[in-house]
């Protein structure tokens, strides 16, 4: 039959009805079809062992399962690339095979639907778990043969997993279209994604709710869901992944290997790769933020001190500053130090630099930054220190993260070279992009709100520099006012 024990994929309602063609049971798709598909399930071994460790049924365990499913040619042929080529193409065998089945029934003067399951052609297919990694293949092949004769499926509750494994047969039978209708008209939603905290480096995503996030995103790219799509895709850059994280434990992958190499956890059509680079940029751009302000303390080319006030205390509040800052960012562990020792270099390249945050929202990391204390040397010295101004530049940042950090569905399918947020668009070869916050961008307020117009452009002219200037507003302020052409003070009319 076409199974009915409880799996993690979902719940059938109740065995559906069949007949047997010697011993291979069949599940009556279509009561009136004219074709037997016999259907071959082989399962791995690294699913058979996953799925013993989640307990699943004992029917759910075997590593070979055959199936016959009495489906319409027609229907088949109408509505997956797979089967209107093998099916109609006669330099097939099995188009071949059933053409001839179907004129011996017609000089009968047998209907294919009156016709006894014996009499019937039957085509011989094949498929394995390698993309779905899932046991009980063979009930999800037969909810997707439902939708295909527009019939109610078997399996209750539908879940985001389920939906996973059925896309990834829908692409594989060429036959996304219709099951992406098939989606809306069941209305279905998806549930949000759920973070847990993790204390010192707050919220982040565990092991199955990335999992089910991925899935999502799996989903709503096959089955042509954009706005599902956009979204999970800027949650996933914005919350990270386990797979992208250079600590993680390749022993662990390897005893777990049916868990990785589902299709979901390598993401097609160069998703995977952009949505990693995306999330490389956005921490590039915003840990640019304190280490421009360090490097302006610190720079030994600065003419001037940090500190505006002018007082003779100004050198000293930028030692202060700067010590408090270093200080504040450590006990974060957002900043760390590496010192000339041979020891301490093998160290920083075996384990990288601080990875805490590493699988941390990125919305939490800026909060963090903005946590920092506005340090005073004394009584007479105010907004001298990074509080005072990172503040209007994490907030340009938050606003940055609303709206052009996912994955635009259509842009991606349509021109991915011009999609990516890999290269240097608008820029020449071995020229470095530069992204300058200037005074019109700071006073700026509508670019305050993710909201703003053209906000996209915006959101990828910051995250795909290569070096960011924070404080570029305030070299304006220095040459404000200092040239004004041939223009000279006191002339009585303009120059010619």
């Amino acid at each position: 039959m076409d199974g009915s024990a409880p799996t993690q994929d979902g719940n059938p309602a109740g065995p559906p009805p069949g007949e047997y063609l010697g011993d291979l049971a069949v599940v009556n798709i279509a009561p009136e079809g004219d074709l037997v598909l016999r259907v071959t399930f082989n399962t791995s071994k690294e699913t058979l062992k996953a799925a013993k460790k989640a307990r699943e049924p004992p029917a759910a365990l075997k590593s070979t399962v055959k199936q016959g499913y009495r489906v319409q040619i027609f229907v088949l042929k109408d509505n997956s690339g797979y089967f209107s080529r093998l099916l109609g193409d006669t330099r097939f065998a099995e188009a071949k095979a059933v053409e001839n089945a179907l004129q011996k029934l017609s000089l009968s003067n047998i209907k294919p639907s009156e016709a006894d399951l014996s009499e019937l052609p039957v085509v011989e297919i094949s498929e394995d778990d390698e993309a779905s990694r899932t046991t009980n293949l063979n009930t999800a092949f037969g909810d997707l043969m439902r939708i295909l004769h527009r019939v109610p499926i078997a399996t209750k509750p539908i879940t985001v997993r389920y939906l996973a494994v059925i896309a990834v047969l829908a692409d594989r039978f060429n036959c996304t279209p219709l099951v992406s209708k098939w989606l809306n008209a069941i209305k279905f939603k998806f549930p949000p994604t759920i973070l847990q905290n993790q204390n010192r480096t707050g919220p982040a995503l565990s092991k199955s709710s990335e999992e089910l996030l991925r899935q999502k995103i799996l989903v709503s790219w096959l089955l042509d869901r954009p706005l599902v799509f956009q979204s999970s895709t800027r949650e996933l850059i914005l919350y990270g992944s386990r797979r992208w994280c250079t600590l993680f434990d390749e022993e662990d992958e390897q005893s777990d290997h049916a868990y990785h190499s589902a299709a979901w956890w390598d993401l097609p059509s160069g998703l995977e790769q952009e949505l990693q680079l995306r999330r490389d940029r956005l921490l590039n751009a915003i840990s640019s933020i304190p280490s421009h302000f360090l490097s302006l303390y610190t720079s030994p080319t600065a003419s001037r001190p940090q500190c505006k006030l002018g007082y003779t205390s100004s050198p000293s509040c930028d030692s202060f500053q700067l010590g408090e800052a270093i200080k504040f960012l450590i006990n974060r562990n957002l900043f760390c130090f590496v010192d000339f020792a041979p020891q301490s270099y093998d160290i920083f390249h075996a384990s990288g630099p601080p990875n805490d945050y590493i699988m941390s929202d990125v919305s939490y990391i800026i909060k963090l930054l903005k946590q920092c204390p506005a340090y005073q040397i004394d009584k007479d010295h105010h907004h001298c220190g990074l509080r005072g101004r990172m503040g209007r530049i994490l907030e340009f940042i938050e606003a940055r993260l609303v709206t052009g950090v996912g994955v635009s569905r259509r842009d991606w399918e349509k021109d991915r070279s011009e999609a990516t947020w890999e290269g240097k668009h608008g820029v020449e070869d071995g020229e470095r992009k530069a992204f300058k916050y200037t005074g019109s961008v700071s006073s700026d307020a509508r670019l305050r709100y993710g909201d703003a117009f053209a906000a996209e452009k915006l959101t990828r002219e910051v995250f795909t520099a290569d070096e960011w200037d924070w404080t570029a507003q305030d070299h304006e302020a220095e040459t404000e006012g200092i040239s004004f052409g041939r223009w000279k003070l006191g002339e009585k009319s303009f120059p010619r």
